[in-house]
């Protein structure tokens, strides 16, 4: 018999999704090893630490961007605003270039890191959610449960992750962060980050934020955790939300398995 757990975050709005999570599979709390600055009005879509700053895409029609932060103060350091039909969506870096997707564009962009000039575009046939880079390929998600696999110069997808947790799909897949041979990704609308194994798709832990909410939580609507980036250095994760006035760096700590 299969033995779900179901998690309600109170302290998150009236109409999160709650996550069915199954007996067995680790749960990862947190600690607080910093916090910085963050734009109240940056609706957080993509999340990136690289070279001691964090590159953030921000979202919404005639709002969004594509950003190099100081870390330490929060200060935008550079910007490039995308044309209002663009709905700015996830980020990642693979070899010298910069790829930033949008929403229900099918359109993505290539940029210079350094300069934030644009070197080419391409296009995929569905909605563009979260993007990261396992160093060979582009992964990326469309708010499903299935992440998919693309070649960096073509843009073809190579293959699809279905991603599940004891056999239960999972979806609502949207922020990605390749961590140490995993991927992460946020669930839309929870406080959960998901590790997902990229060769099985199998979920191999849950990391819990919910605390994160009640303290450093914006005042708008939607205001939910989304955005991600890892020092591996550190081996430290940098976390947001949308609208949130804080950025934190985490350190991640194992707790005993629900069901356990």
């Amino acid at each position: 018999m299969t033995v779900f757990f179901l998690f309600f975050h109170g302290s998150w709005r009236a109409g999160a999704e709650d996550i069915l999570i199954q007996s067995g599979t680790p749960v990862y709390t947190y600690r607080i090893v910093n916090a910085y600055p963050h734009d109240p009005g940056s609706f957080t879509q993509g999340l990136l630490y690289h070279g001691g700053y964090l590159y953030e895409s921000t979202g919404l029609h005639g709002r969004s961007s594509l950003r190099k932060v100081d870390l330490k103060t929060g200060r935008v350091l550079k910007i490039r605003n995308l044309p209002r039909k663009y709905f700015g969506e996830g980020i990642t870096l693979y070899g010298k270039r910069l790829f930033q997707i949008t929403w229900q564009s099918k359109t993505g962009f290539i940029y210079d890191p350094e300069t934030f000039r644009q070197l080419g575009h391409f296009s995929y046939d569905r909605e563009g959610w979260g993007i990261t880079s396992d160093g060979i390929h582009l992964i990326m998600s469309d708010g499903t449960s299935t992440l998919r696999v693309l070649e960096p110069r073509t843009f073809k997808v190579s293959r699809k992750i279905k991603v599940k947790d004891g056999g239960k799909s999972v979806s609502g897949l949207n922020e990605l962060e390749y961590v140490k041979g995993e991927i992460y990704a946020n669930i839309w609308n929870t406080a959960y980050i998901a590790r997902i194994s990229p060769e099985t798709g199998e979920i191999t832990g849950w990391i819990d934020l919910s605390g994160l909410y009640g303290e450093l939580g914006g005042k708008h609507e939607g205001d939910v955790l989304n955005g991600i980036a890892h020092d591996p250095e550190k081996n430290h994760l940098f976390v947001t939300g949308k609208f949130w006035p804080k950025l934190c760096e985490i350190k991640i700590i194992r707790q005993k398995a629900k069901g356990k």
